[in-house]
């Protein structure tokens, strides 16, 4: 392939994976400070389909989308408030935790139980994070901020890994012609 149809490739699909993932992280339901939302599943589709860098890159144009006042992030809101408000640390722990994603997606893509166990544990630093930007942005309790922002959503979480791990590996290869992915 020559090198400027390889940065065509690069720039449509990490567009349209951060258009895909414009058009899910917005559908939430407010259950309370943090909303269930498909943010964190259209990460991990991205990861899979775009790899490590360029998944990451999707979400973080994702997130320059949402910071310049575009209503892409959860409930169809944006801004810097929302960035720094309080779920905005999820929306940065995202970052580390889709680059933990790819680094062992990378290597266990094919083993649908080691995808779910590698999203779980890289979603932990995005839960963690967030709790603590919670607890802080809303003066909670590290205690109240987990019940609020991670407790609810551990379960649904959980199913979005394994939909995940189970689409993934074949969205990836069968995208991989077009998207100039680095050979896994």
């Amino acid at each position: 392939m020559t090198t400027s149809k390889n940065n065509t490739q690069f720039i449509t699909t990490t567009a349209l994976m951060t258009a895909l993932i414009c058009i899910l992280g917005p559908i939430s339901i407010p259950i309370g400070p943090v909303p269930i939302s498909l943010q964190n599943f259209a990460i991990y589709i991205t990861i899979y389909v775009l790899g490590t860098k360029r998944g990451t890159i999707a979400y973080m144009l994702y997130l320059i989308l949402g910071l310049c006042g575009l209503p892409v992030l959860a409930g169809y809101t944006g801004g810097v408030a929302k960035i720094v408000g309080p779920t905005g640390g999820y929306l940065i722990g995202f970052i580390p935790m889709a680059i933990l994603i790819g680094f062992f997606i990378k290597k266990c893509y094919r083993n649908v139980l080691l995808s779910i166990v590698a999203m779980e544990a890289s979603t932990w630093v995005a839960y963690i994070l967030g709790t603590l930007w919670l607890s802080f942005s809303a003066h909670m309790s590290f205690g109240a901020a987990f019940a609020a922002g991670v407790a609810p959503f551990i379960v649904l979480d959980l199913v979005k890994m394994i939909i995940s791990a189970i689409i993934g590996p074949t969205l990836r290869d069968r995208l991989r012609p077009f998207t100039a992915l680095e050979a896994i």
